[in-house]
């Protein structure tokens, strides 16, 4: 699912039923357990991580270098995060995005720096984690068996809101048993604008016509 409060809630809601504290099912964000996958099969830890703080540093070095007028500099941080993190989730190249905080060759700059800088701390942000996961299973495909045998069955709440990425992900892993239920609905689509794609969903009979 997409936030801890509604994991935590599944998990609660299932151990009521079951009548157990514990269970062998994994309950978590897609980011959540795309990050246990990263950790659990590449070595990849908290120290592996950029913190928001380290990731606001790093912008408010590089739009400095920029020379840009900027009437509230932590808002534009945020809004340049944003539109970093959408070039990753919906897979658009930099040179293709338009920006709509600042003109397209400053923001592909801004972009480059950033990424430098990350690279250089080697670390990795947020919405790298989801390219990672998505990028070691394609890449090691005796990985991606032990995932499968890991993840027999998938169940995905407020399918919706699933972005391309997401999809690839939980694609090849229910690619082996094609176990996976999906529950959504188009018209609550809530996270269009962070690259969310209800047809994903709109497309599920097709991806799984059996």
């Amino acid at each position: 699912t997409f936030t801890r409060f509604a994991a935590a809630e599944m998990r609660s809601r299932l151990c009521s039923l079951m009548g157990k504290e514990r269970l062998p099912v994994t309950i978590g964000t897609f980011h959540g357990i795309y990050y246990g996958i990263l950790r659990w099969t590449y070595r990849i830890g908290q120290k592996n991580l950029l913190s928001d703080n380290e990731k606001y540093q790093i912008l408010r070095q590089v739009i400095r270098h920029q020379k840009l007028e900027i009437f509230d500099e932590g808002d534009f941080l945020k809004d340049i995060a944003f539109e970093i993190g959408k070039i990753k989730n919906q897979r658009i190249r930099p040179e293709e995005f338009i920006s709509e905080k600042c003109e397209a060759a400053v923001f592909r700059q801004i972009y480059r720096e950033y990424e430098e800088q990350r690279k250089r701390r080697r670390k990795i942000d947020f919405d790298d984690m989801l390219l990672r996961c998505r990028d070691n299973l394609k890449k090691h495909k005796d990985v991606l068996a032990d995932v499968q045998e890991t993840f027999h069955y998938i169940m995905i709440d407020e399918f919706q809101d699933t972005n391309n990425v997401q999809a690839e992900i939980f694609n090849m892993i229910a690619e082996k048993r094609k176990n996976i239920c999906v529950v959504g609905d188009d018209d609550q689509s809530l996270y269009r604008f962070r690259g969310a794609k209800p047809e994903i969903m709109l497309d599920f009979e097709k991806t799984y016509p059996k």
